[in-house]
């Protein structure tokens, strides 16, 4: 496997395909996934010549199941550690819900000075926060984030199923297609991480204030959500997001849900292609 051991000892494990002079794409997973999240979008680039990289975060998937530092920080360091040990100059980070704060904190304080960041894409993101605060009044309320952790704490495989098979790929809809491998596959890459990590993953999502990391990011960055988010609502975030970026751009999918890149890969991975051609 391939896999490089960051500052502080974390084994992280990576997937990197496709022609080593191709521009890199690199894909960042949302909670509680892995990078196997982005099968679809890595074949789909590799195809087209694209290099293709994806990290499993700190704690989920194949990376090492440690007790601590399931923090922002934490993950966008070890995301630059990564880039880093792969010499990635000129890429293109693609981040999907929790994945979508992870590259505005690591594009934020290591991607733009060096070169190595070449655009940027929030799909779905939990970007620039999810609680409601005093100063987001818009926000949800910590209660909802309580049943995350009160779900997961007391039987985790079934809050697992029973995300996968409802709001986040919108099956719970009136004449929802639903898609059963995609259940499947959602709860398999849930079950391989760890259950410490994913419990104090939901306070690093939930929580974030992503403001500031936003509001510098001087590079082309799209924003992409679907109207129909049930996990990460549109109003409170993309809405917000796209104001608060200097080069920002922002696309809504009518009536899609949160997974919409794995329901609807036929729409997104060319809006995506677009996007880093243009």
């Amino acid at each position: 496997m391939s896999t490089i051991t960051t500052k502080d000892g974390v084994e992280i494990f990576y997937r990197d395909w496709g022609p080593r002079d191709g521009q890199p794409i690199v894909f960042h997973h949302g909670w509680p996934l892995s990078g196997d999240d982005w099968d679809t979008q890595m074949l789909f680039f590799v195809n087209k010549g694209y290099r293709v990289i994806a990290h499993d975060r700190r704690g989920h998937g194949r990376s090492a199941q440690v007790s601590d530092g399931h923090d922002m920080d934490h993950y966008a360091a070890d995301v630059a550690e990564v880039v880093q040990h792969l010499d990635l100059k000129n890429a293109v980070h693609i981040g999907h819900s929790t994945g979508g704060g992870e590259v505005a904190r690591y594009v934020a304080r290591y991607g733009q000075p060096q070169g190595r960041v070449a655009k940027a894409v929030l799909i779905g993101a939990v970007t620039p926060t999810m609680l409601k605060t005093a100063e987001n009044p818009g926000g949800l309320t910590m209660d909802v984030f309580d049943g995350f952790r009160s779900g997961l704490a007391a039987n985790r495989s079934q809050f697992y199923l029973d995300i996968a098979s409802g709001p986040f790929y919108g099956f719970n809809r009136p004449n929802a297609t639903v898609i059963e491998g995609a259940i499947r596959n959602w709860w398999r890459q849930g079950m391989m991480g760890s259950a410490k990590a994913h419990y104090d993953g939901i306070k690093a999502w939930s929580e974030t204030d992503f403001t500031s990391d936003l509001k510098s990011i001087n590079l082309p960055t799209l924003v992409m959500h679907g109207d129909d988010d049930q996990v990460v609502p549109i109003a409170n975030t993309a809405l917000l997001a796209v104001k608060l970026l200097r080069k920002g751009e922002l696309k809504v999918y009518e009536g899609l849900p949160h997974g919409m890149a794995t329901t609807q890969a036929d729409v997104i991975n060319p809006d995506l292609l677009a996007f880093i051609k243009a």
